[in-house]
């Protein structure tokens, strides 16, 4: 008797050597299943989702989508997976080189707060706060692997300012909060909850930016960056 197993294996081999991806192996077609399930979450929300909805959504039988996905949970994990990396992909590269203080803090500022607010990390953010109270994990992991990481990167180059003898801090932790919230200012809340209905033009980014630099350098600069500052702007 051919056992399920047997009947996978062979149509597998069969496929490989026609060329195609094993069952379960097709990036392609788990784009597709991801991206139905993106919309779907969106539309209906994690609890109102199902299974049913998403196959016919991304266009593909229960069959496939069972061998690539288990349930709905794993799933939306994969779409939060994924969302996460395109959310934080190359967003701190700018604080690996140490070049002019405010400049990167300002440059970074200004891509942390343009990636933030736009409409698509917004939604994917809501999305995973809407499913946080049925998988906490998923949150949990979320926030490790992309906010978390990315305070770490905060903090690692306010200690780098630090020992350059540019910053005087005595709490990195909260300083790097301080920072992120300063870039903000308000933005990331207003978005979350609509009370903005468009994402704030670069024009008003830089403003706050800019701002907020301003102020933390006013509490954390020491006066060897105020010299190498003026210094800079007398070149």
């Amino acid at each position: 008797m051919t056992s399920m197993v047997d009947t996978t294996a062979d149509s597998d081999l069969l496929d490989l050597r026609k060329g195609r991806p094993a069952a379960g192996q097709d990036p392609v077609k788990r784009a597709q299943i991801i991206e139905g399930a993106r919309r779907v979450f969106i539309d209906k929300g994690f609890e109102a989702a199902s299974m049913n909805d998403i196959t016919r959504e991304a266009g593909v039988s229960k069959g496939t989508i069972y061998v690539y996905f288990e349930n709905k949970e794993e799933l939306f994990e994969a779409l939060i997976e994924e969302e996460r990396g395109t959310i934080f992909k190359n967003l701190y590269e700018v604080l690996d080189h140490f070049e002019d203080l405010r400049k990167t803090l300002v440059k970074f500022g200004m891509a942390l707060s343009i990636k933030i607010t736009s409409a698509k990390v917004i939604q994917a953010q809501r999305t995973v706060v809407g499913a946080a109270d049925r998988i906490p994990e998923l949150g949990a992991r979320f926030y490790e692997r992309g906010p978390k990481r990315g305070h770490d990167k905060v903090m690692a180059f306010l200690n780098e300012a630090i020992e350059r003898g540019l910053l005087k801090i005595d709490d990195v932790d909260v300083a790097a909060y301080q920072f992120t919230e300063l870039c903000l200012a308000g933005l990331f809340r207003q978005c979350i909850f609509s009370y903005r209905t468009k994402a704030p033009t670069q024009a008003e980014i830089e403003r706050i930016v800019k701002s907020g630099v301003d102020v933390f350098l006013k509490a954390y600069g020491t006066e060897k960056f105020l010299a190498e500052e003026k210094a800079l702007q007398s070149a």
